[in-house]
This record gives structure tokens, sequence and C-alpha cells, in this order.
């Protein structure tokens, strides 16, 4: 690994917080950054290779779920999930306002409030897996279990089988 420019935000709290992780670079000046294309960059299987996606309910409160790269977020499953009767993907627009991350770049470590969180708990088999560090090019693994505890993030089944 090469030596990281500057630690993000996720980086300073799981630092703060005393949690182990191991950031990787990869190249994004190719644009693309879809979590199949990151684990093929970063060497992982797609397994492990986790995206963040954030959600709205009808009342404007977000929801963040974090699932294998190569999955779809099944909705329906996650708005049950968040005890919503129905949630719809936040608008790309939105992103940075709401979370203070880009797409990209989105870690469910450090955005600007908590939110609730869930991880798909396909996690739960894997020793480590790959989040977002917070910005393109840069990603982090760690314990699914380290980081359930430190965001708060509860593990529910959220793919489409």
């Amino acid at each position: 690994m090469t030596h990281m420019q500057q630690k993000t935000n996720a980086m300073r709290e799981l630092d703060s917080a005393k949690i182990a992780y191991t950031a990787h670079e990869y190249d994004v000046s190719d644009g693309v950054l879809d979590a199949i294309s990151v684990s093929s960059k970063l060497g992982a299987s797609p397994d492990i290779v986790f995206k963040t996606l954030v959600t709205q309910a009808e009342n404007n409160e977000i929801f963040v779920f974090v699932i294998p790269g190569k999955d779809e977020l099944d909705l329906k499953v996650a708005a049950k999930a968040a005890g919503k009767k129905r949630l719809e993907m936040l608008a790309q627009k939105e992103l940075l306002l709401k979370t203070g991350y880009i797409h990209g770049g989105c870690s469910p470590i450090g955005m600007k409030k908590k939110f609730v969180t869930f991880i798909d708990s396909s996690a739960l088999k894997l020793p480590l897996i790959y989040v977002s560090a917070g910005r393109p090019g840069v990603n982090l693994s760690l314990e699914p279990k380290r980081l359930a505890g430190f965001i708060g993030a509860k593990f529910e089944q959220l793919v489409k089988c």
C-alpha cells in the first residue's frame, strides 16, 4: 500500500475509538467506482466488499444500509427492517448535504449525524469486510462485529436472494 495522502473522518473516528482497521487505496482515475470494479481493484472477493446505501422514508428520516457490493438492496425488506412502510434511495444530489459524503465515497462511519444503520447479515460469516473510508479511492477492512458495535448497526438479511 502506498502512503495514505490524508486520513478520512472515518479513519480518525476509528483511531480515536482504538478500533483496528486496514486502509486500502485503489485507482479511481478511470472514474469506475461500482463495488464490483472496486473489489477487482482491491484484489478482494466481491463477497467481502460492501457498499453503503442511503435511503429516505416518507417523513425524510434517513436510514443507512451496508450490503455486499455485488448485491441489490431489497427496498421492501429494508423498509420492514427500518419499521417503515416504504423507503426510497436518497437522491445522489442530496448525499453530500445529508451525510457529508459523496457518491463513490460514502462510508457508514463518520457521517454528519448518527443514522439508523443496518448491515447485511452475510457479514456475520466473514472475518473482515471492506467499506468505503469516506472518499473514492480508499476502503477500510475491519471486523464486521466491531464495525456494527461502533456505529450502532443491526444485522439483517437485506439483499434480494
